[in-house]
Parts: structure tokens; sequence; C-alpha cells
């Protein structure tokens, strides 16, 4: 037979009782509803009086302390994708919607997906990093992932569902710089000669030149060339979604989010005149099936884009011809930058000129270089000085 209800009071916004089934019960005020003002009331279920009194006090000490959720039954990946659509979508660009969207999809999700979001822990968080590292993924790519699912639980935290980042209590690889490629000097005339009689001679040496990444070359329009002033302004990619037979666009945007404005060598210019020149006869061949809308510098033959798949193919080849088959397009990018560092150009230079963050970057991906223009610099004070005693 059912024991009739015991209630009784507790310290605190809190109550315990016993139910008519036997159970305990403690009732304990968590908070108002900020819509009507009314308490927020949370019933705990126990076997004995003193469990559910042990409950009830370590709930009442987390309101004390300004820590206490109201428990919610939201998973990481239902937050992911609420974060994502809702607070992520219109601050960033449509590149990097797509590759946080492919983090959260191939990594995040698989390993944490189903867990509710208040009960994530750094251990947790520690599996995925774990596994991608298992399936052989650069410390650099489970970084940017960690990024994306950081940024994701710190906009948890401020919207008060969490009281703490689990990232902050995982551990991520060690991040193994990769040793950049740039051509030799020796590789230099060898390359520009390979690519005389290439159809895509001019693009691959105002690469060269330049120094801009593959999609800023391809995406690079005439009304961002300065033929007088000797100036190129970069704020523009040609990019492809990244899904299967993904669509070639425009992105108006560089990597760092800020367009440049550089000045290559006079060399560089005489490429681009000439692809001025090639475009034109293309375009009267072409007649009314030519057709540049984006007014592009590098085209095919009717004025269409280049593929970026095609241009890197092509690439290859000429790399391969002249001994240097583990070479990137993105490489003619640091040969450009070391090519700089060597001619005695100051690192402040250099970062604008690549359009890298900072500073500091620079120093670190080109330390080599940098060192032995250090040891120049070096070499020259030294002679100064020597100059000077013998005067």
């Amino acid at each position: 037979m059912p024991r009739k209800a015991n209630t009784r009071a507790a310290s605190g916004a809190g109550s315990i009782r016993q139910r008519p089934d036997g159970r305990w019960e403690a009732r304990v005020t968590v908070g108002n509803d900020p819509g009507t003002g009314k308490p927020i009331r949370r019933s705990i279920y126990g076997e004995t009086q003193a469990a559910v009194r042990k409950q009830m006090t370590a709930i009442l000490r987390e309101i004390d302390r300004g820590t206490y959720l109201t428990p919610q039954k939201t998973t990481v990946a239902q937050w992911l994708d609420e974060w994502l659509d809702t607070f992520a979508a219109n601050k960033i660009k449509p590149t990097t919607y797509l590759h946080y969207q492919a983090c959260i999809k191939n990594y995040i999700k698989p390993q944490i997906g189903a867990i509710e979001l208040q009960a994530l822990r750094g251990a947790h968080v520690q599996k995925v990093y774990n596994a991608m590292t298992k399936k052989g993924l650069s410390g650099k790519t489970v970084k940017n992932c960690a990024a994306v699912l950081h940024k994701a639980l710190s906009v948890a935290l401020k919207q008060g569902i969490i009281v703490s980042n689990p990232c902050d209590a995982a551990e991520q690889p060690k991040v193994v710089q990769r040793e950049i490629a740039p051509l030799r000097d020796e590789d230099i005339p060898k390359f520009l000669e390979a690519i005389e009689d290439s159809p895509y001679r001019n693009a691959l040496a105002v690469c060269l030149l330049a120094g801009l990444r593959e999609g800023e070359l391809l995406g690079l329009p005439w009304s961002q060339v300065d033929f007088e002033k000797g100036r190129i302004t970069v704020s523009q990619q040609l990019q492809r979604e990244k899904k299967k037979n993904g669509a070639y666009y425009i992105a108006d945007t560089t990597k760092s989010g800020k367009p440049r404005t550089i000045e290559p060598p006079p060399l560089c210019f005489e490429y681009l005149r000439d692809e001025k020149r090639r475009q034109a006869q293309n375009k009267l061949k072409g007649g009314k099936l030519w057709k540049n809308s984006d007014n592009l510098v590098f085209t095919d033959e009717m004025g269409a884009h280049l593929a970026i798949h095609t241009f890197y193919k092509y690439f290859k080849k000429i790399a391969a011809s002249i001994g240097r088959p583990d070479a990137r397009v993105h490489d003619l990018r640091h040969t450009a930058a070391t090519v700089m560092i060597a001619s005695g150009a100051d690192i402040k230079s250099v970062q604008d000129f690549m359009g890298h963050a900072t500073a500091s970057f620079t120093l670190n991906v080109y330390a080599h270089t940098s060192e032995q223009m250090m040891k120049d610099t070096a070499a020259r004070t030294q002679s100064y000085y020597e100059k000077l005693k013998k005067a």
C-alpha cells in the first residue's frame, strides 16, 4: 500500500517530499522565466531522501556560483548546424563556409555528433583529434577543424548553453611546418625557357613574377592591371565549389580577406602585354562566340576561364621537364618571395607583397632565406666597420 505523501521544507529554494509510490522528490527553483517572470522549477527523483538531498544541494551550489545550466537535450550535431547557419554564415566567406561545413560533416559529427552538448567533455573532443590523426590527416588539418569546433562551442558558451569550452581540455597534435620548395636559381631560367612555346606561358610567368596564388592568378581581371603605374591590385579569386562536379565562381575576396596592390618587376608587364595581344587575336577569331564576361586576364581561346585542374597538370609537366617533378604551382609564389628576400627586400615589404597577415608569418615561412639575408647583412656591416678602421 503506497505511503502517504510526506513533504518537508529544505534550505534555500528547494523542498523535498516523499511521493505516494515511495520514491523521494526534490523540487528546486532554478530561476525565473524571462517572459512571464514566473519561477522555473526542476524536479529530482531518487530512492532515498539522502540521495535527492545531495543532488539538490549540488544544484543549489551551482545556482549560487552562477554555473547552473537548465538541462537541454540539444546534441552536438544539432548545435553545430544551428551555429553554422545562424551565427557563422553571415560573417564568413562562401569558401570558408564550405570549409567549416566539410570539417563538421566529415570529422566532427561522426565522432561526437550524437552526444548531448551539455555532456560534451574534453575527452570526447580528444577522440575527434585522435581519429583524424589515425586517418593520416596532417596536424594542420586537425588544427583547422579544431578551430571550427572551438568557435562553435565558444558561441554556445556565450549563449549560456554550456559553462566551459571542452576544446580547452583537449590536446591538439603538433603541426609540422611543411618545408617550402621554391625554384632554385638555376631552375628559374630553365623554367622560363620551358614555357616559351606554351599556351600557358604568360600565366605561368606572371604567377612566378607577381607571386600570386593560383586562384588569384586565374581570377585576375584586366581592370586590376595598371600598365601605366606598373601595379596589380589583387582583390578576387577563381574558385570551385568543393564537391563533385562543383561549379566555378569568382570569389570577390583574397585568402586574407583584404585586397592588396603590388608592384612586380617590369618583366611581368611584358608578359601581360603579350597576353593582351594574344587575347585580342582570339577575340577576333572567336567573333560572336567569344565570351569573357568576367574580363579575365587569362582565358582559353573562346574567352572562358582556365580550369584549375588543367592548369595544374600542365605546370606539373613543365616542372618535370626541368627536373623538378616535386614542384607545385604554389612553389612559384614561394619562388617570388625568396627572390625578393635574396635581392635585399625587407620582410615587411615581402609581407605586403605576398598578402600575409603578419611579418612573423613571413619570417617563419621563409626562415632559411631570411637567415641567409641576415648573414649577408652581417657581412656587409663587418666590411663597413673594417673600412672605418683602415680609415
